[in-house]
């Protein structure tokens, strides 16, 4: 063959994992390290680091860290895998690169910002909740993780960690190895509770040990615009009025001949807060989906503002690229969608003006089926209709 490929770098890991260093092989490995997928890149920094080649090592640790995508906002961090990467190649696992990525990361960097930001996109993106998509990449990523918590010294922690809300001391832990798993990790505050205006939480750890938090806050609110919110999910919705142009395309008469023909296009116009439609008017309203990671099973609602009703009359699925099927209900549309990959999406349907007067349409919402916790919404918007 002519260059060394992804076998070769699998085959020089386990040998040097055996005590059978090749150092011919290492350098043919390193010289086209170039033609070697991502996934086999990781196999052999991790024989390189075995064996102390430390210049070599840092190379190829360089080349991986072209693909590497971080998001500071989620605090999450993956590969981002070539086109020519094909899932179908047993080196072909996003999963199990990004795993071996961290391997590798626990062996040169355990205590920097990378190797977190990828355990959670790890978690995040586990398909059966507890597991992952076979065997293989479940044990991988159990290994790596483990890996992960002895380098960064997380299996042993000595810490006292406090809880502070507007300057008083809510609560306070001890955490240590003996139970790290069994502490009371939780603080919950009741509506009555809290007074009206601005609060502060605050962590304070005493000792050894990295502190990992959630906060959660479920409230009714009564502020007259609503605002978008989301993290790992966010919806953006857009009101376009859909204004009818004069269009005319060349067809086919039935002698041959060369005919102008007729066709509906419209020109699309954004609609901002306040802005007035007539009755009739067309409206198309699309949302703007960006998703930190792959999700399954997600539900978006967009609540129909009152005097408007939807173009489509039968729910089903349609030509939208998320494959999600839609549900026409009284006060909103809703879209089921199977699967949502990592990145940015839309979906869009078609209303029609026909109530005169001033109507709010609420927000759109983002919700996971079975994992409620995951959800986000968009901004509220009020339109006026006119006859």
């Amino acid at each position: 063959k002519q260059h060394c490929d992804a076998l070769d770098a699998f085959v020089c890991m386990v040998l040097v994992d055996a005590g059978g260093d090749n150092t011919e092989m290492r350098e043919r490995l390193y010289r086209d390290r170039i033609q070697l997928p991502v996934y086999a890149k990781a196999l052999f920094g991790l024989a390189l680091d075995k064996v102390g080649d430390k210049d070599k090592l840092a190379m190829i640790v360089r080349n991986i860290d072209q693909f590497l995508v971080e998001d500071a906002e989620n605090e999450t961090a993956h590969l981002k895998l070539p086109e020519d990467n094909w899932w179908w190649f047993w080196y072909g696992s996003e999963v199990e690169a990004n795993a071996y990525y961290l391997k590798l990361l626990t062996k040169v960097e355990p205590k920097g910002t990378k190797a977190p930001r990828l355990v959670k996109y790890l978690l995040n993106n586990r398909k059966h909740a507890t597991y992952w998509s076979s065997t293989r990449d479940t044990a991988v990523c159990v290994e790596a993780f483990a890996e992960f918590i002895r380098a960064s010294d997380e299996q042993e922690p000595q810490m006292t960690v406090e809880l502070w809300l507007d300057g008083e001391k809510k609560k306070e832990v001890e955490i240590t190895k003996d139970n790290l798993f069994t502490y009371d990790n939780k603080f919950v505050v009741q509506g009555a509770d809290l007074k009206d205006g601005g609060h502060e939480v605050e962590i304070r750890r005493k000792g050894k040990g990295n502190v990992y938090f959630n906060a959660y806050v479920t409230n009714f609110t009564l502020e007259d615009h609503i605002t978008k919110a989301g993290l790992e999910v966010k919806v953006n919705r857009k009101y376009y009025q859909l204004i009818p142009v004069d269009k005319k395309i060349k067809v086919e008469g039935v002698r041959g001949q060369a005919l102008d023909q007729k066709v509906e296009k419209f020109v699309r116009k954004e609609l901002k807060e306040g802005d007035t439609l007539k009755s009739g008017d067309q409206v198309e309203i699309e949302l703007e989906i960006d998703s930190k990671n792959d999700y399954e099973y997600i539900l978006f609602e967009d609540m129909k503002a009152a005097g408007f009703e939807p173009v489509d009359l039968r729910s089903g699925y349609n030509s939208n690229s998320l494959g999600a099927y839609m549900e026409l209900r009284d006060n909103r549309v809703s879209f089921f969608v199977r699967t949502l990959a990592r990145g940015k999406h839309s979906v869009s349907y078609k209303m029609r003006a026909e109530t005169p007067g001033k109507f709010a349409a609420l927000p759109a919402k983002a919700s996971a089926l079975y994992a409620p916790e995951l959800k986000g919404n968009s901004d509220e918007i009020k339109l006026k209709i006119e006859d």
